[in-house]
């Protein structure tokens, strides 16, 4: 399956696999090595945390490896239509302001930096949709009634 993301979404999963790779996996190694020297490892809770906490940091480098491999970079130069990687500016009725929204593949998405996942309600609700449609997205207590004014 692969894993929708933008080109500088990518460069940052490439950034913290770095990062986990060179500085968090060193910081854990001493960690054990300094634990293995208070003595007996069988009743040694610095060494069993920090075996706990390289289990983990392995494990995150193995995930973030897996997802830049199957890594598919979204292209959004198409400004006639929202797809993966559109950032659209749109105007919901009853409210006096615009929102801008990017959609960008489930892994990169953060709703509070208007990263909307293109699995959402919100991010189903655009794809496919041209400037100027007037879009209704189901919202938990309403439905919401917005018009595409830009798409970037």
């Amino acid at each position: 399956m692969p894993y929708y993301i933008t080109k500088d979404g990518l460069e940052k999963l490439k950034k913290e696999l770095e990062a986990l790779k060179t500085v968090s996996r060193k910081d854990v190694i001493e960690r054990i090595r300094n634990a293995k020297e208070l003595g007996d490892l069988s009743e040694n809770a610095e060494y069993s945390d920090a075996k706990e906490e390289q289990g983990f940091i392995e494990g995150k480098i193995i995930e973030k490896e897996n997802f830049i491999r199957k890594a598919v970079i979204i292209d959004s130069n198409n400004k006639d239509v929202v797809m993966l990687g559109s950032t659209i500016v749109v105007e919901c009725e009853n409210e006096n302001i615009k929102r801008e929204y990017t959609i960008v593949g489930s892994n990169e998405a953060n709703p509070s930096e208007g990263r909307v996942s293109n699995e959402s309600p919100l991010g189903k609700a655009f794809l496919g949709k041209k400037l100027g449609n007037i879009v209704e997205v189901v919202a938990p207590k309403t439905v919401l009634r917005c018009k595409i004014i830009e798409i970037k």
